[in-house]
């Protein structure tokens, strides 16, 4: 009987670790995607996903399908981050702390409008799928199975993109040298453009997907899902991709067991205390510190 008890317990640390690590991948990709290939720190990014789970529920409400009712979410998303890449963000690149702080004030704006027009809070959208039961736990499938497979998918995805398409190719020669990029002919505007619309659509379906997982639809849940993603960008450094993919999976474990072992606001104390450490430890983040290591491998 100890046996199944525990056993059982690992399945539950099990699922709660695949539900943070869903997330934090889903939260974290389109930040680091702005950040890492255009050097802007999106503050508003909580309310991008915000906008992605309002462009989910009203949808739904008013009676159409759930499986549009988010691409409706990612598409009102990414015309969302177009708009405001021209109208804010392109005058900002290389100007990180004046992004900051423009993106910071539009936060507040989104998010008093969202709360004007649509009122305090909206109807929850209940999570499809069901359960897994294993002993006396039991764990939502949409959460804790959906959710961190779509992660992994979205991952695979964007590394295709970025290293195996010519858009990816010239994508990487504008963050890199922009001024040369633009010599060589490539519209470095038109690729500053598309990928801030890539990251807000990753926004957008991080939204979406988290909409019928939320509970109550708030207008102050922007910055819930600001912290996450901010944490694991800054832990992961600034590739896409592997950045993401350790910072999402050491944060997870922590969070994790913080949640199960004690509370949910325990985990999320936890995940920040690891990230200070992390920080203080690795100020490049992990991706800083693979790369000083590989230059170090590199020299010897």
């Amino acid at each position: 009987m100890p046996f199944q008890i525990s056993a059982a317990s690992l399945g539950a640390l099990f699922f709660q670790f695949l539900n943070s690590f869903g997330f934090i991948v889903l939260a974290t990709v389109g930040l680091a995607i702005i950040f890492g290939m255009m050097g802007v720190i999106n503050l508003a990014h909580g309310e991008f996903i915000l906008i992605g789970v309002y462009g989910t529920a009203l949808p739904y409400h008013a009676g159409v399908p759930l499986p549009i009712a988010m691409l409706v979410g990612v598409f009102v998303t990414t015309v969302f981050g177009v708009i405001v890449e021209r109208a804010i963000v392109r005058h900002f690149y290389d100007r990180l702390l004046d992004s900051m702080v423009a993106t910071w004030g539009l936060s507040l704006v989104v998010a008093q409008l969202l709360l004007i027009v649509f009122g305090s809070s909206l109807d929850s959208i209940s999570t499809p799928l069901g359960n897994v039961d294993y002993g006396p736990f039991s764990s939502s499938v949409y959460r804790s199975i959906l959710l961190p497979i779509v992660a992994i998918l979205v991952l695979v995805g964007l590394y295709a993109l970025f290293t195996r398409t010519e858009f990816g190719v010239k994508a990487r020669a504008t963050i890199k040298d922009p001024e040369t990029a633009r010599a060589m002919g490539i519209d470095t505007d038109r690729m500053y453009v598309t990928t801030f619309a890539i990251g807000s659509a990753l926004a957008g379906l991080t939204g979406a997907l988290s909409a019928p997982s939320l509970g109550s639809i708030t207008p102050n849940r922007g910055g819930t899902f600001l912290v996450e993603a901010f944490v694991a960008v800054v832990v992961g450094g600034p590739s896409v991709i592997i950045g993401t993919l350790s910072a999402a999976g050491i944060l997870s474990v922590f969070n994790a067991s913080g949640s199960f072992f004690v509370d949910t606001f325990f985990g999320q104390m936890l995940m920040l205390v690891v990230a200070i450490l992390a920080l203080r430890l690795l100020p490049g983040g992990i991706t800083g510190f693979i790369e000083s290591w590989r230059q170090r491998r590199g020299a010897e």
